[in-house]
């Protein structure tokens, strides 16, 4: 029996086929990503290059797929690359150990012959100037919004980033590609619940001035449905 036979069942050996010949830029490994990443994995994508600099943190635990005790310190990326062959031995996987900063982006966007990009940064800049690249690179792009604070999984949406709303990262994320001339055009997943102020902490960090609470299955959720929309867009290309 093979592994993807009931992916088969679901799809056709055609649409199975797109799966395994296309390449998935995964870039941030956290709570969203790496549940993106999994599932592409799991429905036969044949390439992917997954991105983060970061190592688990005790913090991690409540809601990233590779946060355990025993991966404490240990690199995400090369934590999930492991995971990934031994879920798919044929994978074709490049794992890229780096916070990709903005002059570094171009040069991952023409690395490989990209059939899509998966943005699961949540840091501003990084985000907004991948997210520009893509565009002007014609490369297909979803984009993960806030999940931090919300509980509902019903209130989540997929929608052209010009229809988010009651996201901080969204609107911000707006202004930034708005000055950069993209005011339509990008795929978001983004939750439309309000986040209760008392979830958020204010604090100065690296990259980052708060933190926002999180409950374990929403940046999965948020990951799984990057993940789905992935698989439909290749799979009803002619």
């Amino acid at each position: 029996m093979h592994w993807l036979e009931r992916t088969e069942l679901l799809l056709g050996i055609d649409k199975l086929n797109k799966l395994k010949n296309a390449h998935v830029l995964v870039v941030g490994l956290g709570g969203v990503g790496a549940y993106a990443a999994e599932q592409l994995c799991r429905a036969g994508i044949g390439k992917m290059t997954i991105v983060d600099g970061d190592v688990v943190e005790t913090s991690n635990r409540n809601r990233q797929l590779p946060a355990l005790v025993s991966t404490t310190g240990h690199r995400k990326a090369e934590i999930l690359a492991d995971r990934f062959r031994d879920i798919n031995p044929d994978i074709e996987l490049t794992v890229v150990n780096d916070f990709i900063s903005d002059e570094k982006i171009v040069e991952l966007l023409k690395s490989k012959p990209f059939d899509y990009v998966v943005d699961a940064i949540d840091t501003l800049s990084p985000k907004t100037f991948l997210i520009h690249h893509a565009v002007d690179l014609e490369l297909p792009i979803i984009s993960s919004m806030g999940a931090g604070g919300k509980m509902d999984p019903s209130k989540i949406m997929v929608a052209d980033i010009s229809k988010s709303y009651n996201c901080k990262l969204a609107r911000m994320l707006r202004k930034r590609l708005s000055r950069l001339g993209i005011k339509k055009g990008v795929k978001v997943v983004f939750s439309s619940e309000l986040i209760d102020e008392s979830a958020v902490r204010l604090e100065e960090g690296r990259n980052k001035k708060s933190t926002v609470g999180t409950i374990s299955y929403m940046p999965a959720t948020f990951g799984c449905i990057l993940a789905s929309e992935v698989i439909r867009d290749i799979t009803s290309q002619n």
